[in-house]
């Protein structure tokens, strides 16, 4: 790969490291706000005759068909957590469909250039958030973020472009920190700013309003200090073009990463949307309970990332995470205290600190400079196809044959994936040379 100054990869870095947080500490303010702004909308728009035919109402009724079908009553109280989820199912699936094409268009026009057209994107959904007094311009929002959110992947392709064998592990632990960083604070800070009424029409343009000001600040920032890392597009390229580079021998297939990827994620993001519904059936946890437990996971996740996950080869990195998933499973669908709950959020932690940084790692040592961005996008499509799906078939098993099939069935599935990785998933050359050259210092 083509050689960067050290002086260079840790500007870049520094970029981001600081833009990305920025960006996902916008992203999460949403997250604990669903429940209560799906409410309002709700309590706006649904109720009178003249309303009962409004896209919310419409929405509800398709909601309440799809609850009908299970033996097993579901309360009310879960309508708007099932909005919620369908909401965050149409998010991942939108991106699905964007993530190859932000890649791909990121290799032909450059990192920079992708990014800053992802940012604009980003731009008119919180703008479109911070005016949404109905439901209409709230999807709208949505799919507008959903089309265009590309900051995760193409941070991933501009940390491979300025990494080596030996660093590339670690760039991808750092990317990982901001994840859980931003998890850990994001959705409590929207919390806060939602109690800060400013507009009557959207009591939530508060938050939305500081969203909107990071996003704006993280776009100014980039476009001032991001330079572009794709080989091809910098000065260097032309000094390589004398000596062609050899062909890339590849170690894993990209089908079985992108396979991995999404089965990986079907089943884990289920289990994540289950947990408010478990933790209220066996705890009666309230969201302020829930919102705690997911902030332990996210801690304990940029702990091991900051510490563990970077210093550790990618594959695993992902052998790990998904073996403390299987556990968190098992242990899931037989717990009845709270410690035993904290005992395998410890797992969920574990998983989330390292399985898709590892599979981002892997997958950037299978493809060449020019190709990284599209294969980095599909393998991120994949995963959130996964992330779209596994809520809805997750959930229907959990309400039709309850918590321990339910969980069962995930750590099946979940044993699945374990045997794809620890039969089919090898270490690249470079991943293996890293570690031998780290012994013999």
């Amino acid at each position: 790969m083509t050689a960067v100054e050290p002086s260079t990869r840790k500007r870049v870095l520094k970029v981001i490291f600081v833009s990305l947080l920025l960006d996902l500490i916008s992203f999460t303010f949403i997250l604990p706000l669903f429940p209560k702004l799906l409410e309002f909308y709700r309590n706006s728009e649904v109720g009178s005759e003249s309303q009962s035919t409004s896209l919310l109402a419409q929405i509800l009724g398709g909601l309440n068909t799809y609850k009908s079908a299970f033996a097993k009553p579901i309360d009310s109280r879960y309508d708007i957590v099932l909005l919620g989820g369908a909401l965050g199912s149409l998010f991942s699936l939108l991106q699905a469909i964007a993530s190859p094409v932000i890649g791909r268009l990121s290799d032909k026009y450059g990192r920079r250039a992708a990014l800053l057209a992802s940012m604009a994107g980003n731009i008119i959904s919180v703008l479109l958030w911070v005016m949404a007094v109905d439901f209409r311009t709230f999807l709208a929002s949505r799919i507008v973020g959903g089309l265009s959110e590309g900051n995760v992947q193409l941070a991933t392709a501009i940390a491979t472009d300025i990494s080596d064998e030996n660093s590339r592990g670690s760039t991808m632990a750092l990317i990982g920190a901001c994840f859980s960083i931003a998890f850990t604070f994001g959705p409590a800070l929207g919390a806060y700013l939602s109690s800060i009424a400013t507009v009557a029409a959207n009591p939530f343009a508060t938050a939305a309003g500081v969203s909107l000001t990071l996003i704006v600040v993280e776009t100014i920032y980039l476009y001032i200090a991001l330079p572009e890392t794709l080989p091809n597009k910098t000065g260097k390229q032309s000094a390589k073009k004398a000596a062609k580079p050899a062909a890339l021998v590849r170690t894993n297939s990209h089908f079985l990463l992108n396979l991995v990827h999404f089965s990986f994620l079907l089943f884990f993001s289920g289990m994540e949307f289950s947990l408010p519904f478990m933790t209220y059936d066996l705890f009666q946890y309230n969201s302020a309970q829930n919102g705690r437990l997911l902030g332990y996971v996210g801690l304990v996740a940029s702990i091991l990332q900051g510490g563990v996950t970077r210093r550790m080869a990618p594959l695993l990195t992902v052998r790990i995470g998904v073996s403390a998933c299987l556990l968190a499973f098992i242990m899931l669908g037989r717990i009845d205290t709270v410690g035993s709950l904290y005992l395998a959020a410890t797992c969920l932690a574990t998983t989330s600190a390292t399985v898709v940084s590892g599979l981002n790692t892997l997958s950037s040592f299978e493809a060449s400079e020019g190709e990284r961005g599209g294969k980095l996008g599909i393998l991120r499509s994949w995963g959130q196809l996964g992330r779209g799906l596994g809520p809805i078939l997750f959930t229907s098993v959990y309400w039709w044959a309850g918590r321990e099939v339910a969980y069962t069935v995930g750590a099946s599935g979940i044993l699945g994936v374990a045997l794809l990785v620890f039969a089919g998933l090898k270490s690249p050359p470079g991943s293996v040379k890293s570690k031998a050259k780290k012994e013999t210092k």
